[in-house]
């Protein structure tokens, strides 16, 4: 509504202004995202520019000498295209260092992560895509369960401090935590594997059943995946626990949580809505960060269990010194950790104001 001659009245300018003030804090919220989209795409950058750079730094040739390596194994000449990937991604002597560099820039661009030596000549890409999944699913899954196991035990026990249920509850979990992982795992194979064999003590699933989509393969999974999950589980969920109780203790007395029940509201309500999802954000970080170590793997775990994901992919390159699996896998983890962090910092700002004011 405006005035006749076009003069906004006193109304239409309380609009405006009601308008101006919520479109505020989305313009904050996308110049926020705008510069931390720019942060990680330098860092990416950085990494991808490391994993050029590093090889480069060893002594010699070392395009030659991983050659002259496969050829030792392999006992004949490599293949041309064999000889271009090795070379594009450790250094060809007749092109200088741009050129070099732009050759790798291709090859990413292509997916293309040079051949293993120890698996001559399967692509490092096959290698990573088939022990992907497995740890998506065996770190992954357990990642979630055991965020969400501790962070709502953390909220109740914080909720309750100096109980009998805190007093028994904390130094249990704390001394569960300080406990080496390997040695729980270790532990677990023995006691669940060996001598009841209730599990499999390897492997993660039966390798006299194809792989497919059968209910019978999936049993095996499950089965074989148990153990390893158990393990994880048991030993994560302690430190998510840990750290929400003691940022629900501090929440607890905040003056908007006092206000909250002495307006009366449900203590569920104000336990879940006021107190945890405060508490909540410092653990939403850990989160993230988690789970960008989930392509990772967890290597204990699967070096312990034999489990075909990435982390023992990456544990059989360090035995065999499969620089181009290494490199490879070395990519793949930095860029599942700052894409990770990118959508934290982007929930971030829905989840916490005060990020969108600082910005």
């Amino acid at each position: 509504m405006t005035a006749l001659g076009g003069a906004p009245t006193p109304t239409t300018t309380t609009a405006l202004a009601e308008v101006s003030a919520r479109r505020k804090p989305r313009r904050r919220s996308g110049v926020f995202l705008l510069k931390r989209l720019g942060f990680y795409l330098v860092a990416a950058w950085s990494a991808i520019t490391l994993n050029f750079v590093i090889p480069r730094l060893m002594p010699g040739d070392p395009s030659a000498a991983i050659i002259d390596q496969l050829e030792r194994v392999s006992g004949q000449a490599l293949a041309p295209e064999a000889l271009v990937s090795i070379r594009g991604l450790f250094g060809n002597p007749d092109q200088n260092l741009l050129e070099q560099y732009g050759g790798y820039l291709a090859q990413l661009a292509r997916f293309d992560l040079g051949v293993s030596i120890s698996n001559f000549p399967v692509p490092v890409a096959d290698l990573v895509g088939a022990g992907l999944p497995w740890t998506l699913l065996l770190v992954g899954t357990t990642t979630v369960i055991s965020f969400v196991l501790g962070t709502m035990l953390g909220v109740a026990v914080g909720w309750r401090a100096g109980s009998r249920f805190d007093s028994i509850m904390t130094p249990f979990i704390t001394f569960v935590s300080s406990v080496p992982y390997f040695w729980i795992a270790l532990l677990a194979l023995w006691l669940f594997g060996f001598v009841f064999g209730w599990f499999p003590l390897s492997g993660g699933y039966d390798p006299n059943l194809p792989i497919s989509l059968e209910p019978a393969f999936l049993l095996s999974v499950m089965q074989y995946g148990a153990l390893p999950a158990l393990t994880i589980v048991f030993s994560a969920f302690g430190g998510w626990m840990l750290g929400m109780r003691n940022m629900t203790v501090t929440t607890v007395r905040e003056d908007y949580v006092l206000l909250a029940q002495a307006k009366g509201l449900s203590p569920a309500r104000v336990r879940w809505r006021y107190a945890a999802r405060n508490a909540m954000l410092p653990q939403f970080t850990g989160f993230a960060m988690a789970l960008g170590g989930v392509v990772g793997g967890a290597l204990l775990t699967e070096i312990v269990f034999s489990y075909p994901g990435i982390g023992y992919l990456l544990f059989s390159a360090l035995q065999k010194r499969d620089y181009p699996v290494m490199q490879g896998v070395f990519l793949l983890v930095t860029l599942t950790v700052l894409l990770a962090n990118l959508i934290a910092d982007s929930l971030y700002v829905w989840l916490d104001p005060r990020v969108r004011e600082e910005s």
